[in-house]
């Protein structure tokens, strides 16, 4: 059977821990990234999600209601897609709500998302530029600029370039995994460049269980981390 076939050490020169990781995850998920508990538990309702934001929010549909100022619309779909997944805490949903409920929260929402997913600029300013703008959203109680608010949007629109960063089960994961994860609470490029390096390493070391995308990478670094699954 495939998931006998799969070898339960890394393979090359990866750290311990990095064994260690991989021996957990597929202990609980035999068959690895195609396991049908893996799919059901992990990856299903964030790609399904990524699918709602493709029909609503594709880049020319985004581009064309951005032309309309339809930004209550856009923050509205953005908002509405997140809302079915489990990402974001309680209190952060409700925060981001309150943040779009005005014009022009909705409106520097709405724009800012756009440039970073589709603007011309390099990959570090527009993501500063991303975090200035979460940071200058409207608030009532509960701030917005987390990492998982600022990482959630991009996640679930382009998963073969941006991963979701929940920040204490991260940490966990990256010291399992033997990783000098840099983490700084304030959102910014150093910290998740940083973040996406350790993805990309982690993607090498399990390149032969064929992980599909950064849904497979944020998944694994979540088992590893969560009480969910503890041993």
């Amino acid at each position: 059977m495939v998931h006998e076939r799969l070898r339960r050490t890394a393979p090359g020169h990866s750290s311990p821990g990095a064994a260690r990781c991989r021996r957990k995850f597929l202990r609980i998920f035999p068959r690895g990234f195609y396991d049908p508990d893996y799919v059901g538990l992990e990856r299903d309702y964030k790609w399904a999600a990524h699918k709602a934001w493709t029909q609503a929010l594709a880049r020319e549909h985004f581009r064309a209601m951005l032309e309309q100022n339809e930004f209550a619309r856009i923050a509205d779909h953005a908002v509405r897609i997140e809302s079915r997944t489990n990402l974001l805490f309680s209190f952060e949903k409700m925060a981001l709500r309150d943040a779009v409920k005005s014009r022009a929260g909705a409106r520097a929402f709405a724009v800012g998302l756009f440039e970073l997913l589709h603007g011309a600029g390099a990959a570090d300013a527009r993501f500063e530029a991303w975090c200035n703008v979460v940071a200058g959203l409207p608030r009532k109680q509960t701030r917005v600029l987390t990492w998982p608010v600022v990482t959630v949007f991009g996640f679930i629109a382009q998963p073969e370039k941006h991963i979701f960063l929940k920040p204490n089960v991260t940490r966990l994961a990256a010291r399992a995994y033997g990783f000098d994860f840099r983490y700084e609470s304030r959102p910014s490029w150093d910290v998740y460049e940083n973040y996406l390096a350790f993805a990309a390493h982690v993607r090498r070391d399990l390149k032969d269980l064929r992980p599909r995308d950064q849904i497979d990478i944020q998944s694994f670094l979540w088992i590893q981390g969560s009480d969910e699954y503890e041993e």
